[in-house]
């Protein structure tokens, strides 16, 4: 529920009561005595679906877009002609569940600070997720995702298209531009500074670390994980809803990978980089392009209905043109997602292989410890290297033939050469009969 107050200009007062009679709202109406470019201030509660429509009637009616209206929350409204207002406009569907056009721009507006509070806001959250990401853990991570100013322009560049505002549009993109490159740029100053003043050990394998490994190599889940964001933050910001989690849900999309990317480039691996970068990138388009489909969806449409045709026309080469970069991306992300489930493919038929090998009547003697498939460095693409065979047998039994017998059956499931190293592990057994 909304209360809304309407000063009302002179010579508008009728017309507006009139139009408030027609729709059967109640409203109190006071004298303005401190300008005489008003009468009078019209107070009035709408359902939250009835705002759009109403202002917009009012508008077209001949009210000023200088005339002051303000659009606050109501919690209570007790009155028979609300009900029945409410029943008018509430239909159950997405678009009597929304705020207003007018409402969701102002919205947007306050969701996005001042550019330095924005830089520098980037700048902690980027620093926090690296120093979260250096020591692996999930906890810091997490906070620099809370402090992370993205939701505002990563959801206004969609407003700005829908509701014709292209000032929004355009700050909103450069809100974007500007806090990836700062993110990324802030990370891989702090992670070199972290590295040259041993914060961390100089030898840390980047692969190593868990949260660092899993943004090395994306996979198709991630494009999954930043539309679900978008769609979320969307319908949270036009619907009124608390936008603070969500906005925590588009910075994990984006803060922890530009992190990730910051880190490979201070460690001087510009192409373990690419595919953090590539993450980023993705995730960032794809909050925009579920932003535009779902605000779209739900209603939104310019104030002035003769701009409707040009804005769906540049709604839609919008729309095409994120989904041939996210496709581009997607594309990528597949191929990913594919050598890493070949990767598992390979790791299962070699264990599969070995313990089949073990099983034989003149191995019987040995039993497996340990299996443990090592990659390279190659990322994002990423193909097994070596392959480690723990073996436990009774003391000088080794089965030197064993060794080559593995090599050759796990190379037969590998696309590539791969190493296989056989350990042997004397295992003695202690006990009654």
């Amino acid at each position: 529920m909304r209360l809304v107050q309407l000063t009302v200009p002179t010579g508008k007062r009728e017309t507006i009561l009139e139009i408030l009679d027609e729709r059967k709202i109640d409203y109190v109406v006071t004298d303005e005595t401190s300008s005489r470019k008003y009468t009078a201030v019209v107070y009035f509660p709408l359902p939250d679906a009835a705002v759009e429509p109403v202002l917009d009637e009012i508008q077209n009616a001949g009210i000023e877009e200088d005339a002051y209206t303000v659009v606050v929350d109501a919690e209570t409204v007790v009155s028979r002609r609300f009900q029945a207002l409410r029943d008018e406009y509430e239909d159950g569907d997405v678009g009597s569940d929304r705020i207003s056009r007018q409402e969701l721009q102002a919205e947007a507006d306050d969701l996005t600070p001042s550019f330095p509070v924005y830089v520098v806001m980037t700048v902690i959250s980027a620093v926090v997720a690296t120093a979260g990401l250096l020591l692996d853990s999930p906890a810091v991570v997490v906070g620099s995702m809370v402090i992370a100013p993205l939701i505002g322009p990563a959801l206004g560049a969609s407003v700005g298209t829908v509701i014709d505002d292209e000032e929004l549009f355009v700050e909103s993109v450069t809100y974007q531009i500007v806090g990836v490159v700062v993110a990324i740029a802030a990370a891989a100053i702090f992670a070199v500074l972290v590295r040259s003043l041993n914060i961390v050990p100089p030898d840390l394998v980047l692969s190593s670390v868990g949260e660092i490994s899993e943004r090395l190599a994306p996979d198709l889940l991630s494009l999954a994980i930043a539309l679900g964001a978008g769609v979320a933050g969307v319908v949270s910001i036009a619907t009124g809803t608390s936008v603070a989690l969500v906005g925590v849900m588009i910075a994990a999309a984006l803060i922890p990978p530009a992190g990730v990317a910051g880190i490979t480039l201070a460690w001087g691996q510009p192409t373990a980089a690419i595919g953090a970068t590539v993450l980023v990138l993705v995730n960032l388009l794809s909050v925009n392009l579920a932003g535009l489909l779902t605000l779209w969806y739900a209603g939104y449409r310019p104030e002035n209905l003769f701009d409707l045709g040009e804005t769906e026309q540049r709604l839609r080469q919008r729309i095409v043109g994120l989904v041939v970069i996210v496709l581009i991306f997607a594309v990528f992300l597949g191929g990913i997602t594919y050598a890493s489930y070949e990767s598992g493919n390979f790791e299962q038929d070699a264990r599969e292989e070995v313990e089949t090998l073990l099983s034989q009547d003149q191995y019987e003697n040995y039993q497996l410890l340990e299996f443990q498939v090592v990659m390279d460095d190659n990322y994002p693409f990423r193909n097994a290297e070596r392959v480690i065979v723990t073996i436990g047998g009774p003391p000088d039994q080794s089965a030197p033939e064993l060794a080559d017998t593995m090599h050759e059956r796990i190379n037969d499931h590998a696309d590539q050469s791969v190493n296989v190293e056989v350990r042997y592990v004397e295992v003695l057994e202690r006990g009654d009969k």
